[in-house]
């Protein structure tokens, strides 16, 4: 990706879209006891989180439309502090931010979702091509696949993110688990997610169990490619017919560090798949070679990959 639509700040890695007003209004946020966030390192299932939450917090209700959604499940870098003023809650807050950079409390709550490293790093080059903020819709997977070794994407190596939370897994306020294992039992985590958040919104899916087939059908892929996809793909209308004046902070923020790249085409689709082992069919047995190489070096001394022991790597 071009070097110069990148900038870091307070030692993340960041596409120049996020502002560092923004991103420092967010580390220096002291969170509320009823705060949840919802944390992943990019492309590891922000997205379908951010929709189980809600729904289940809404009690399998819809938004009215996706202002509403994006209200009560803000993304806390884009937005900085306003992301949070008048929050209306019980919400979820969105961050890619790693432990030692997360704004944290024990009395909030953190949901973390991990993402197998192969899979995250395919979806992660289909996200930066999608959006035309990148500048990258020409761009190779070949080109992606070294920068994503090298840590050179948004908040920066895949494994110092993962590797800042892991010890806080059994943590009372973290509720750590993996894509994978949601997406082979949805239905489980759907129920633990509920109870993690709440006795009362547990209770309430063992009750009703009516509430839990919605859950399922609203963040189901099928029906995200339908309601998420239009809207990621008119990111730069969002507050036409508003002078530039009466835009939000975030938003000037945003596309200040967009320049006039937002005018541009987006390629391909936000949610795409939603698969276990993507990869298979796009890298070659060389970069399977390095991206193996690449995981233990990095996870050396480690458990980590334990948590995809039942994953049969690129047989």
């Amino acid at each position: 990706m071009p070097r110069e639509r990148f900038h870091i700040v307070d030692g993340i890695f960041l596409g120049k879209h996020f502002s560092e007003e923004s991103v420092r209004e967010v580390l220096a946020y002291e969170p509320r006891p009823d705060d949840v966030f919802v944390v992943t390192y990019p492309k590891c299932g922000t997205t379908w989180m951010q929709h189980i939450v809600y729904y289940i917090f809404s009690n399998g209700t819809p938004p009215r439309d996706s202002d509403e959604f994006d209200s009560k499940t803000p993304f806390f870098e884009y937005m900085g502090q306003e992301a949070v003023d008048n929050l209306p809650r019980p919400a979820a807050i969105k961050t890619h931010l790693a432990f030692n950079k997360q704004p944290y409390s024990k009395d909030a709550k953190y949901i973390y979702v991990a993402r197998n490293p192969f899979d995250c790093c395919i979806s992660f080059f289909h996200h930066v091509r999608f959006f035309p903020m990148y500048d990258y819709e020409d761009g190779t997977f070949d080109e992606f696949f070294e920068e994503f070794l090298r840590g050179e994407v948004d908040f920066g190596d895949y494994f110092d993110h993962l590797l800042s939370w892991y010890p806080h897994r059994h943590d009372p306020n973290v509720l750590f688990l993996t894509f994978e294992d949601l997406k082979n039992d949805t239905r489980t985590w759907i129920q633990k997610v509920a109870d993690f958040l709440g006795k009362e919104y547990g209770e309430r899916l063992r009750n009703e169990p009516e509430v839990t087939e919605k859950i399922l059908q609203y963040t189901s892929v099928e029906y995200m490619k339908k309601t998420v996809n239009p809207v990621m793909q008119r990111l730069d209308q969002k507050f036409q017919g508003l002078p530039r004046d009466q835009w939000p902070r975030w938003a000037q923020r945003f596309l200040r560090g967009c320049g006039d790249l937002l005018q541009k085409q987006s390629v391909g689709s936000f949610v795409r798949k939603g698969e276990v082992g993507d990869y298979k069919t796009e890298l070659t047995q060389d970069q399977v070679k390095r991206m193996k190489e690449y995981i233990a070096k990095r996870t050396a001394g480690t458990d980590v990959m334990g948590l995809w022991k039942n994953l049969k790597w690129m047989e």
